[in-house]
């Protein structure tokens, strides 16, 4: 009996091949993009899925700055040395140390007697660490000792990708014994060799340095080995709890630590430190502990990907009801006939069913087939590491069969129910289409129509205010000036420093306006804290946002004075300027008042000398905080480019040119540089991908309407056939009844439109309290995007019935 419900629903996808392609289209659509948000659903949340996961974690700050709240994944780097000794209930304690400024190193690799040492530049992945590390994470040795690989300085252990990276001809045991090279600090010998984690982890790391090995270099002061009151990003500190021992009193002995050795830490109310264990699982997904350079996933857009996906089902859903119903009346006599023949509703429910059933696997095949396809077009909205071999796995084949099942029940109980109730003597005299019961059934369609157009419409009121935010973000005035600024920075643990040659030479180019060395740009996508003390009252001791750099500093980003002067040269910082907010934190209603009074920095009192008006030095997440500028070189270059007038190429020949004076200063090193408003940019990239998905989400919302839409015009253009046809006899025009038509379809998606805005105010509304610094919601929006729908709307309805007013009132009345 199945093969024969299979058989006919074969002839008559056959028979009705434009319906069945619409069907098949909007269908895949929906599970398309299903498809794609569970392999990004499933990659992200099999992260740290690892043995004993409910044990570990990280120790983070919990800190507070002058009333307002902050978390950092950095911690002091003495901790890791004292938990041990000092802390009972913990099993291991791993410290991480990464290389300071941009995590990287570079690493010269010496093979042995025979070969050429060779150099990798910028190698990232590289931590110092201890050997518990390896007790912490499931990896399998491949050569060398476990129990001793991290013990003495100077040993480093390799996964076994990077060794073959670096020792690309050598047996994995050879590899043992060699020596590599970090920068200009100091030699390791590969000490052991390790496989590659199969697992998604944010302990991504590839190369092991022994934590010993910081004790023996100049490392140990530049990471404050033993400082307790301040702390860097490159420092984290992860511990596995012994079994049956909860988080809550190591916390409280990890923060009778912090009050032991930084006294000072909780004396203000307005400013606090407290030390918190972050749950291994919740690593990758709190945005509030990112940790240097780690790739945070949030969950609230994974929520919002499900949404997504639900709403495009659901439209695919409601899309396929109303063209199927809307085709009814072809399947009518066919109805009447098979019912006069014998068949019980339950077998042609079943037969529509099965319809239904062919209907999405096609769809599904579609979708499947598409997916490597939208994994490329969707690259960068995708996490690292998800690529299309993930289609082959087990669980997405479940997936797909379960939800093929799922739609083909949800978007095919309804029609069947419908066309299967048919009246045979009704449906054989050609009444199918008038009768009272489908008349009665014209609201359900229309209200599955007013459904779809309402979630579209929130996808437009959403894309439009998102890209209106974001354009706000991007292109305000932040209190200096990013367009064509550069930085860059000279080359680390060099030796010799060549920089005022360097600022010197720069500065002569005709396509440079001025350039200054310092330390950080303005705005710095990780904030650099200092602890500041206001010398007439030494309660006032805050964390302020430091930056430095030469006299040109104000002068390349154009940060205009409020009061005082600018700062003098000097190789060390002698005198600060300060932001208004901190002269008005300080208790200066006027700024020319803070001339003059003093700060405590570093154990010296210095000379507050100007005040400079407020910029943003993060992103508009957060709020203007206190700032102060010091006068010291550094090794950071700020370089403001001349115009790049249309039809010339300043930038490009200034770039060349210092890109020619870098290298000739420093043979073999990379020039790199980042303009400061591409960073400015980078601080909304999530933001930015939401705004290009809500763009595609929107598309294919409005498309999927659309052709629910043409459903529900197809239907009631039939249901009124001969309705047009009286009407044109009695002398009704062709844009009459072409408005009359229309009208109906208008009230409905003008109705969705009214339904629609409060749902997208009330999301939007709450979405905008993450920018300290945002946009209002006008009603502009609601109306662009009202007026959008409903001209979209016009043009899909208006060609069907212009088709039906044109059409000859002969055929319409033939059967009266």
């Amino acid at each position: 009996m199945q093969y024969i419900h299979f058989k006919i629903a074969l002839r008559n996808l056959r028979r009705h091949q434009v319906f069945s392609l619409i069907n098949v289209l909007g269908l895949a659509i929906g599970i398309s993009a299903s498809l794609l948000i569970f392999l990004i659903t499933q990659h992200e949340l099999s992260y740290d899925q690892l043995p004993d996961k409910d044990r570990v974690y990280r120790v983070v700050l919990d800190l507070k700055f002058n009333g307002e709240a902050g978390h950092s994944a950095g911690v002091p780097a003495p901790l890791s040395q004292t938990i041990p000794v000092e802390v009972t209930g913990v099993e291991l304690t791993v410290p991480i140390m990464h290389f300071q400024g941009d995590a990287t190193a570079k690493v010269t690799i010496h093979p042995g007697s025979t070969g050429q040492a060779k150099i990798l530049k910028k190698q990232a992945g590289i931590i110092f660490t201890n050997q518990q590390y390896f007790s912490l994470l499931p990896y399998q040795w491949l050569a060398g000792s476990p129990a001793t690989a991290l013990q003495q300085p100077f040993r480093v252990v390799l996964t076994q990708s990077r060794a073959q990276q670096y020792f690309p001809t050598l047996n994995l045991a050879d590899i043992i014994g060699k020596t590599l090279r970090y920068n200009s600090d100091f030699t390791a010998t590969v000490a052991g060799i390790v496989q590659d984690l199969p697992q998604n982890t944010t302990l991504d790391a590839v190369e092991f340095i022994s934590f010993p090995t910081i004790a023996e270099t100049h490392l140990q002061e530049n990471f404050m080995m033993n400082v307790w009151n301040d702390w860097m990003a490159y420092s984290q500190v992860y511990v596995k709890l012994a079994p049956n021992n909860p988080a809550a009193p190591v916390a409280k002995q990890l923060n009778a630590l912090l009050n032991k050795y930084h006294p000072n830490a909780n004396r203000q109310p307005g400013n606090a430190l407290r030390f918190a264990l972050q749950p291994l699982p919740d690593v990758h997904f709190n945005q509030d502990y990112a940790g240097f350079n780690q790739r945070v996933a949030q969950k609230f857009i994974l929520y919002g990907l499900l949404a997504v996906a639900a709403f495009l089902l659901t439209l695919a859903c409601i899309n396929f009801i109303n063209l199927t119903t809307a085709n009814s009346a072809q399947r009518a006599k066919e109805i009447g006939i098979r019912k006069t023949m014998g068949s019980s509703r339950q077998q042609l429910i079943t037969q529509f069913l099965t319809e239904t059933l062919v209907l999405t696997s096609l769809a599904g095949l579609l979708s499947f087939g598409l997916a490597p396809v939208l994994l490329q077009l969707f690259a960068d909205f995708l996490p690292p590491g998800l690529q299309s071999g993930a289609l082959w796995q087990p669980g997405v084949f479940l997936f797909l069969a379960g939800l093929t099942l799922l739609v083909s029940f949800l978007a095919g109980w309804y029609p069947a129910l419908v066309l299967s109730g048919y009246e045979p003597v009704k449906v054989l005299k050609a009444q199918a289409t008038v009768t009272g019961a489908q008349t009665r059934q014209v609201w359900i369609r229309q209200t599955l129509t007013v459904s779809q157009f309402v979630i579209a419409q929130v996808f437009v009121v959403a894309t439009l205010l998102v890209g209106k935010q974001l354009n706000y973000a991007v292109h305000t005035e932040l209190g200096f000036t990013k367009e064509g600024v550069l930085t860059f920075n000279l080359p680390r643990n060099n030796g010799i420093n060549h920089r005022q040659q360097m600022l010197n030479e720069i500065n002569a180019l005709p396509t440079v306006e001025v350039a200054s060395t310092g330390f950080l740009a303005p705005i710095e996508e990780g904030p650099a804290f200092t602890q500041i003390t206001y010398a007439p009252k030494p309660e006032l001791k805050d964390p302020v946002q430091i930056r430095w750099g030469d006299p040109n500093y104000l002068q390349v980003y154009q940060i205009k004075l409020r009061a005082g002067r600018n700062v003098r040269a000097s190789d060390s910082i002698t005198e600060f300027l300060i932001n208004e907010t901190y002269a008005r934190r300080l208790g200066f209603k006027n700024p020319e008042a803070a001339i003059g009074q003093s700060l405590i920095f570093n154990d010296k009192k210095l000379p507050i000398v100007g005040v400079v008006q407020d910029f943003h030095a993060e992103s508009m997440h957060r709020p203007i905080t206190p700032v102060v500028l010091g006068n010291n070189n550094g090794d950071i270059f700020h370089v403001r480019l001349k115009p790049n007038l249309p039809g010339t190429d300043n930038w490009q020949q200034a770039i060349a040119g210092m890109q020619q004076i870098y290298q000739r200063i420093y043979p073999g090193e990379d020039f790199d540089y980042r303009f400061v408003d591409d960073a400015v940019a980078s601080f909304y990239q999530t933001e930015q991908r939401t705004a290009k998905l809500l763009n595609w989400a929107t598309g294919l919302s409005l498309l999927i309407s659309c052709l629910g839409l043409l459903g529900l015009a197809m239907y009631t253009i039939q249901a009124r056939t001969k309705e047009i046809g009286i009407r044109k006899v009695l002398g009704a025009s062709v844009n009459s009844i072409t408005a009359l038509l229309s009208r109906d379809f208008l009230k409905l998606v003008l109705l969705a439109n009214l339904l629609a805005w409060p749902v997208a105010w009330y999301g939007l509304h709450h979405w905008l309290q993450n920018f300290t610094y945002r946009i209002a919601i006008g009603w502009e929006v609601f109306a662009l995007a009202g007026a959008a729908t409903l001209l979209v709307t016009l043009l899909t309805v208006s060609f069907q019935a212009i088709k039906a007013a044109v059409a000859n009132p002969v055929n319409a009345l033939r059967n009266e």
